[in-house]
């Protein structure tokens, strides 16, 4: 939830007295995870556990050469499942289908779709059909993957789909429709907050819709506290050194990767939980529900106006 100026100020929920780790994580076997952003951080983290617990995961990264050394690395580490690369770019809506049309021929079924990979405060740009990048990875690419693979989730018996938020979403109250393709001049940490707002604004109309039709997949979200990733590539390091000094700590990767692990694998989980860590402030700590909330993020209306904005310019439906 890194963000330059951002520090929340927020208590978290606890889930119980327990410090909850992937050891914590239940048996995985026969089970088959999509980690998108796999092959670095957080999503390496979360893939890793998954393997080492028995799933089959599919490391997904836009360059196939990090995702088989990510795989190689996670070898080395030992695993009780097994590793599969997939080449997946969230900038582009044909590339996402032909990710996900490989992934069809060779699976009959999805069980966990980790909804991971970001861009953060990069230079101002665009995907390729002309979303703002952070609106257009962060949330639309998301969007179009569930949607593409919505029916082979919706044939697991305990699919789950994580998507992973931010305390950057308590920074904005509601998504400006007239500036998601740059229209207006750009601001890297208001684009982040509200790229961040519609993931999680998308989780809940999901999990609305899911409970709906009494669907046994849930969609369930996950903030990861303050870590240190390559996704601050893009800030100055002089920057982001001076950013992390108001945190009272700095989280590695595989702690931040325990609130998505929790979310995704731990018995009692319910479709609409948000998960963060349990220290001050929700920096840093072990697995329990969140409170990282302003409203916006569960707000109905906008949400669905989100969601109708999504299905008009992408052409897909969640369904």
């Amino acid at each position: 939830m890194t963000i330059i100026g951002y520090m929340p100020t927020f208590a978290s929920g606890q889930i119980n007295k327990c410090m909850w780790t992937k050891e914590n994580i239940p048996d995985q076997r026969r089970k088959t995870a999509i980690v998108t952003g796999a092959n670095t951080g957080i999503g390496y983290e979360t893939a890793l556990a998954l393997y080492q617990r028995g799933a089959h995961v599919v490391v997904a990264s836009r360059d196939a050469t990090k995702a088989q050394q990510a795989i190689d690395n996670m070898k080395v580490s030992g695993g009780k499942g097994s590793l599969e690369i997939g080449v997946l770019n969230l900038a582009s809506l044909k590339a996402i289908q032909a990710f996900a049309d490989d992934f069809k021929r060779n699976h009959r079924q999805l069980d966990l779709l980790i909804n991971n990979a970001g861009v953060m405060m990069p230079p101002a740009s665009k995907t390729d059909e002309g979303f703002e990048l952070q609106f257009g990875v962060n949330f639309i690419g998301h969007f179009v993957l569930t949607a593409h693979l919505f029916p082979l989730l919706l044939a697991s018996k305990k699919g789950r789909i994580v998507t992973v938020g931010s305390g950057a979403s308590t920074l904005v109250r509601e998504i400006d429709f007239d500036n998601l393709r740059l229209e207006k001049p750009y601001d890297a940490n208001r684009e982040y907050a509200v790229s961040k707002l519609a993931g999680l604004q998308f989780v809940f109309e999901l999990d609305r819709r899911l409970k709906a039709r009494d669907a046994s997949l849930i969609a369930t979200a996950a903030h990861p506290g303050v870590v240190y990733t390559d996704l601050q590539r893009h800030i100055p390091e002089d920057v982001l050194k001076k950013a992390f000094q108001q945190f009272d700590t700095v989280s590695k990767p595989w702690q931040g990767a325990l609130p998505s692990l929790f979310a995704a694998t731990a018995d009692g989980v319910g479709g609409g939980d948000y998960y963060g860590p349990d220290g001050a402030h929700e920096h840093s700590g072990y697995p329990a529900l969140s409170k990282l909330l302003t409203g916006a993020e569960r707000d109905e209306k906008q949400a669905k106006k989100l969601w109708a904005y999504a299905e008009r310019e992408t052409g897909m439906m969640i369904d």
